[in-house]
């Protein structure tokens, strides 16, 4: 992580004008050594990495050495209203940076969380994070690839595959990734005309690759994999070809249907469709778009005509409940595309700062005794 300095007058365009006039007042009246207690109001994964660096090289420039003190470790559990971090330094260096510390916070602990949770559930398959395109622009979408890192390192810790990559090269490194991975749009089966064309076009762009090719494009998913696994026999018997799915919400996959939607989960995991809680679950079971009864159903046409070593890769909405759902189903998804860990209600991120101690005295204000460092037994 490199993260840019700002001067003083940027930082200050950016922050909350009461942070400004804090940091003046206190330049007028004398300094104090004060201390930051940085928490959110929800369960997260540890992930300050950003924030961190951030504050040290703010500090560096400001002549200042912030002390920084991590309850917890990258990538542990944190309760709600557990402290993030404990920032010590002086009031008038930090005064103002509160603003942007927490924005760079908050969030990525959510979608660390998120993280986490979409890969425990499903241990078994590998995910590629594709956050980039739902991003708010560039620091975002750093931010979130980061705090997905974080979330699949301590899913891996626990046994999962986790994320393997994702699918641009500016923040592959945060999963020790040499690039971002991907073979097509659908704007490229749309040029070529067939989705035959497009993965002979891929292939013969970039003969050395393993080709994942979109079915979706023309409503004939099964019928557009088995014509282009049958002109591609050595790459489908050698496993490095895959589908993905990525059929929309409006309709079934081709020749599913909600009866042929009950049937294959039956065939295949009939108990998930009697643990359903909600019309949600029920539809990431059998309902349109990715659903668990789609996925099953192009693994058996795989198995049946001889592909069985030609992979599945799911993508469209799969997050923390999808994920679950597919987990209960037994869904055979070799490798989730998701960007859905950035957290979907906003207003979970938000992260809060109270000084707790002023010159080693502590202090904070009434319903935030719980931030007060407790003595140590």
């Amino acid at each position: 992580m490199n993260p840019a300095p700002l001067s003083d007058g940027e930082i200050a365009a950016r922050t909350d004008a009461y942070f400004n006039r804090t940091r003046q007042i206190v330049t007028k009246f004398g300094d104090a050594v004060v201390t930051y207690a940085i928490f959110l109001r929800r369960p997260v994964v540890c992930a300050p990495a950003i924030m961190v660096d951030w504050l040290r090289a703010v500090g560096a420039a400001r002549g200042q050495e912030f002390r920084i003190e991590l309850p917890h470790k990258e990538g542990e559990w944190v309760g709600a209203g557990e402290p993030l971090a404990y920032v010590t330094g002086s009031f008038i260096a930090l005064a103002d940076l509160e603003t942007l510390a927490l924005q760079k916070i908050g969030a990525a602990c959510v979608a660390a969380h998120n993280a986490f949770q979409m890969a425990a559930a499903l241990p078994n398959t590998a995910f590629l994070a594709m956050e980039a395109r739902h991003c708010a622009g560039a620091e975002m979408q750093e931010i979130m690839a980061y705090a997905c890192a974080v979330g699949s390192r301590a899913a891996k810790a626990e046994g999962a595959k986790g994320f393997i990559g994702n699918a641009n090269d500016w923040t592959a490194h945060y999963f020790n990734a040499p690039r971002g991975y991907g073979t097509m749009p659908h704007a490229l089966i749309g040029y070529a005309g067939s989705t035959l064309r497009a993965a002979e076009m891929f292939v013969e762009t970039f003969p050395d690759e393993p080709l994942t090719v979109l079915s979706d494009y023309f409503g004939q998913e099964v019928t557009d994999t088995l014509e282009v696994c049958r002109h591609f026999p050595e790459m489908a018997a050698s496993g490095k070809l895959s589908v993905r799915l990525d059929t929309h919400g409006g309709r079934y996959l081709e020749g599913l249907g909600p009866q042929e939607s009950y049937a294959v989960l039956e065939r295949n995991a009939s108990g998930a469709l009697r643990r359903y809680r909600s019309q949600r679950e029920l539809g990431y079971l059998i309902g349109t778009g990715v659903s668990a009864a789609a996925i099953w159903k192009m693994r058996e046409t795989l198995n049946a005509a001889g592909f069985a070593p030609v992979k599945i890769v799911a993508s469209s909405g799969f997050g923390v409940e999808k994920c679950s759902v597919m987990a209960d189903a037994k869904a055979p998804i070799d490798v989730v595309g998701t960007g859905s860990f950035i957290p979907e209600s906003w207003s979970e991120t938000y992260a809060t700062a109270d000084i707790v101690a002023y010159d080693g005295v502590p202090r904070v204000k009434i319903g935030r005794e719980f931030l007060l460092r407790q003595p140590k037994a």
